[in-house]
């Protein structure tokens, strides 16, 4: 049985984190302010976020970007502060074309991904453990592909469950 509490420090899983809603396959989207507001107003509508969470979201991208080179491809890992966090939620988007976000490790350059995990987490201790979590589904460049090529949320949901 599928533990939906959301985990004590070890029992952090993506698959609890997930929000059908918040499950967002081919969006046409083609910049990143346009994929924040979009994903801003799902959230928003839903009762995951307050209003702070986008100018937080855009400030701490500027700030610390997120995009991530792969072996193959690039993903970008949006979050913000925890205070602008209702209910915690992991949004998958994944758009028909690529969006330039500067790179994590090296901001000068810029990667395109079309696959992003924004996270709404709202404990510290769950970042951490997420990010761990993310980080082997990223690593799998077989999934990666499964998932940027997924038509519906429920492709994408059994891809990571």
């Amino acid at each position: 049985m599928k533990d939906t509490s959301g985990g004590s420090a070890t029992q952090i899983r993506l698959r609890d984190y997930l929000r059908d809603e918040l499950i967002l396959p081919q969006r046409e989207l083609t910049a990143q302010q346009e994929l924040f507001r979009f994903v801003n107003e799902v959230a928003l509508e839903n009762g995951y976020v307050n209003e702070q969470f986008l100018p937080k979201l855009i400030a701490r991208e500027e700030k610390y970007p997120t995009g991530l080179e792969l072996e193959q491809g690039a993903v970008a890992i949006p979050h913000t502060d925890a205070d602008t966090i209702v209910k915690e939620f992991v949004a998958v988007i994944t758009t028909k074309e690529p969006i330039e976000f500067h790179r994590m490790d090296d901001p000068a350059h810029l990667v395109r991904p079309r696959l992003f995990f924004v996270l709404g987490l709202n404990r510290p201790h769950a970042q951490v453990k997420m990010l761990q979590q993310l980080a082997a589904v990223i690593q799998n460049h077989e999934l990666v592909t499964l998932l940027e090529q997924a038509p519906t949320p429920e492709a994408i949901r059994a891809t990571l469950e």
